[in-house]
């Protein structure tokens, strides 16, 4: 039988999403506390990878098990074996031919900037950082000019393995909530690294570095050398993964206020 689960987690501790040798990464603990549950090994493909030091709010996963369980079980057993840091927040049997990477029709991340001259302390890793002002306009031009059909080469990382670089950009949206800049935006998929270095290029427009017209350029130069550095992983979450409404996923609870879908 094929089960799906929604995973929230703090990615601050882990090595990522994807399985490692060093066991350390969010895949090899859920894969540990179910296998416990089940009493046999459990293998999940999940809907996205995230990288060392991101966060999720909407994972989902899904897995293949025999074992008879009731579905509660697969939610408080296995997060009373979790780290602190991950939570399964919901888990359901679901048709075999659900797969929780390839049956999904976009994917939603945000990321959330704390603009102040001080650092942040108290969400020290779960924001990004800058201290002064931001023309927020410019930034909201520029990425008004991603969205759309392009090839996001300038803006996947060197490792990046996925077979093609085209990508289609739904919505990017940016807003202002107090002293946080939140940057939402949703994909068909995305590279290795895109989302970080699309919110790293709106940064550099929006302390003045460049004008909004240059991340055209920059998007059509092809070039990862021509854009700007990375922006850190603390501040990204994977807030929600989209799927047709005839699976009948359940949603996720509302966790961080500023990171409110809009």
């Amino acid at each position: 039988m094929r089960f799906v689960i929604g995973v929230s987690y703090d990615g601050r501790g882990f090595e990522g999403w994807q399985s490692q040798p060093s066991g350390r990464t969010v895949q090899d603990h859920l894969e540990a506390a179910l296998s416990q549950i089940a009493a046999t090994p459990v293998r999940i493909t999940g809907a996205g990878r995230t990288d060392t030091g991101v966060h999720a709010l909407g994972q989902v996963a899904h897995f293949d098990c025999d074992a008879i369980r009731p579905e509660a079980a697969w939610v408080r057993g296995a997060n009373a074996v979790l780290p602190d840091a991950i939570a399964v927040q919901w888990a359901m049997p679901v048709g075999a031919e659900f797969n929780a990477r390839f049956s999904a029709v976009a994917r939603r991340y945000v990321y959330l900037l704390y603009v102040h001259p001080v650092r942040p302390s108290l969400l020290a890793g779960k924001v990004g950082w800058y201290h002064a002002l931001l023309d927020i306009e410019a930034m909201r031009g520029a990425a008004a000019m991603l969205v759309g059909r392009h090839d996001f080469s300038a803006f996947r990382s060197s490792q990046c393995q996925a077979r093609s670089p085209v990508r289609t950009l739904k919505s990017f949206d940016i807003r202002v909530q107090g002293p946080y800049v939140v940057f939402e935006v949703a994909a068909d998929a995305f590279l290795h690294h895109m989302v970080r270095n699309l919110v790293g290029c709106l940064l550099y427009i929006g302390k003045g570095a460049h004008p909004a017209a240059w991340i055209e350029q920059v998007l059509a130069g092809r070039d990862r050398k021509q854009a700007a550095p990375t922006i850190a992983p603390g501040g990204l979450y994977l807030a929600e993964v989209c799927y047709a409404d005839h699976w009948k996923l359940p949603g996720f609870p509302r966790m961080m206020p500023q990171l409110e879908l809009s």
